[in-house]
């Protein structure tokens, strides 16, 4: 037997690209987004009541990782990438139908939108459902998962001066926690585990409409070096 979905929405996301999004929603407080909702969903009815609600399921399409071929086992980012796990074990993006899912919080609730946050997904992500995070219900004090037993430890990022002053700018343009955000993401170092980067080497990321550089200049130290507008 087989099913159809269609999305009710897609989201304007401040991450235009797969690397340095945080691997699990709430990481970054400041990742914001719109929930654009397509018709019929877009009118007044679909999201009557929802400003009763600070947090929100999203079931979403990993829409840039689908496969033809299910996978048995992955490689976690958390593990190293170097490590194997069933499938089912893990939040990896290779899904056997490709359906992710995220709590995130819901800070506007307009007619045919919806104003998110700490969000961990890419621009353009269609989304499948919406449903209101219960707490009482939603929040198990009892669970464990001792394979991911805290957020992962944070790495120290620091500013080359015109690099902060650059990310200033724009993020008064955007009228976005720019500064914020990068700090919050980048702290999480989104370079692959197995790698050792040189000093020299360089790394870069889409935010909204900017490109953000930085360097490893010593283990644990992340530098950004520039926050330039995208060509």
């Amino acid at each position: 037997m087989s099913y159809t979905v269609e999305p009710v929405g897609y989201l304007r996301s401040c991450f235009k690209e797969k690397f340095a999004i945080p691997r699990q929603p709430q990481l970054a407080p400041a990742a914001r987004g719109v929930l654009e909702l397509v018709a019929p969903f877009d009118q007044g009815d679909a999201v009557q009541g929802l400003e009763q609600v600070s947090h929100v399921w999203l079931l979403f399409v990993f829409h840039q990782a689908l496969e033809a071929k299910p996978r048995l086992k992955v490689r976690p980012p958390r593990l190293g990438g170097n490590r194997s796990m069933g499938v089912f074990a893990t939040r990896a993006t290779h899904r056997p139908n490709g359906i992710g899912q995220s709590v995130v919080r819901l800070d506007k609730v307009e007619p045919g939108r919806l104003w998110l946050s700490g969000i961990d997904l890419l621009d353009g992500t269609p989304i499948l459902d919406i449903k209101p995070y219960v707490p009482y219900a939603d929040q198990v004090a009892s669970a464990s998962n001792t394979m991911a037993s805290a957020a992962p430890a944070l790495i120290q990022v620091q500013w080359h001066a015109e690099a902060l002053q650059q990310a200033h700018g724009h993020a008064s343009r955007l009228q976005e926690p720019l500064v914020a955000l990068i700090e919050q993401c980048l702290a999480q170092d989104p370079r692959p585990a197995y790698q050792t980067p040189t000093p020299e080497r360089q790394y870069g990321v889409r935010f909204w409409d900017v490109d953000v550089q930085w360097h490893y200049p010593e283990p644990g130290t992340i530098q950004v070096l520039g926050v330039l507008l995208a060509d």
